[in-house]
């Protein structure tokens, strides 16, 4: 090929190259990691988004469920993603600050590995306890548990998850003893709680919701703003003077460091559109969550003040996972 056919070449192969790397994201399916086992809030609140997203976005968002650690094994494998967009992970309390705060060892730093996108939803947490149990509100809760240290165990989502962390710092603040069950996630913990293998379980509203509506659960107490309209009977942990446990849990979308401004933006201008849907907000408003939809800027600002509370808790409390 003569010199100037080289250079004629060379320049059409850089202009393919160039028009195929122009192409605007994305090209091709998305995979949305939930670091749970199905049937928990974060896989809820998940697939919520997922479908209204992907009609958004022009590709399919394909949630894969890896479960494991308290959520850390998903969180890692999200942290260790090409920063491309095509791999992005649901990231929690559990695994952005109470995961994090008790565990020293993690492969990620909650603050540094991830470029957070945009907060989906906060929700309410609940104490609630098998039918079997013997008290029904709060305080008969507290004085059962408090006379019987050590004979109720309570289930959670894993250890370092929040639902460990908050019944903690209960115990803590209140000096009753119940042992800590750990699970792969909230799914097969309500499973246990629900079959009566666990008396209790400090977990998510949404996952725990319908459970509570079957009566196959009773809400004790819960972390939120307010009575919520769903439960108007029950107190939140502010009015029981627990003030510090009243803590929501938050579920976003984060992708590794280094992820392209652009895609940031597409990925967090898709989520606020998709939840413009009067029935995507329903859906989940109804699990009991408020829709927040705020800016990467704002949802980084809540990753780092949630992993300093945790991190304090851990502290104070002498928390390890041993």
């Amino acid at each position: 090929m003569s010199p100037l056919r080289s250079a004629l070449a060379a320049v059409f192969l850089g202009l393919i190259a160039g028009s195929v790397s122009a192409q605007p994201y994305p090209q091709r399916p998305i995979r949305l990691q939930v670091p749970f086992a199905p049937g928990g809030t974060t896989d809820i609140v998940a697939r919520v988004i997922a479908e209204p997203l992907g009609r958004v976005l022009g590709q399919p968002v394909v949630i894969e469920n890896k479960a494991g650690g308290g959520g850390v094994v998903g969180a890692t494998e999200t942290a260790r993603a090409a920063p491309d967009g095509y791999l992005l992970g649901v990231a929690t309390v559990s695994t952005t600050a109470a995961n994090p705060a008790i565990n020293p060892k993690i492969a990620y730093n909650p603050i540094t590995d991830f470029t957070p996108i945009v907060n989906i939803a906060a929700t309410p947490n609940v104490i609630a306890v098998h039918p079997s149990f013997p008290a029904k509100d709060f305080k008969g809760f507290l004085a059962e548990v408090k006379a019987n240290p050590g004979r109720y165990s309570y289930s959670s989502s894993g250890t370092g998850g929040i639902g460990h962390l908050q019944m903690e710092l209960f115990k803590s603040l209140t000096g009753g003893f119940v042992l800590h069950i750990p699970y792969r996630g909230a799914g097969p913990a309500l499973n246990d709680t629900v079959a009566g293998q666990v008396p209790m379980i400090f977990d998510n509203m949404p996952s725990a919701l319908p459970f509570i509506k079957a009566n196959r659960l009773v809400p004790i107490v819960v972390a939120a703003p307010s009575r919520l309209a769903v439960l108007p009977d029950v107190p939140t942990f502010k009015e029981v003077g627990l003030e510090p446990v009243n803590r929501m849990a938050y579920y976003g979308i984060i992708g590794p460091k280094g992820l392209p401004r652009e895609v940031v933006d597409k990925i967090n201008a898709g989520v606020r559109k998709a939840l413009e849907d009067p029935a995507v907000r329903r859906r989940i408003e109804d699990t009991g969550s408020l829709v927040v939809a705020n800016t990467p800027e704002e949802f980084a600002a809540q990753i780092k003040a949630e992993f300093e509370v945790y991190r304090q808790v851990v502290n104070q409390q002498k928390l390890t996972l041993d």
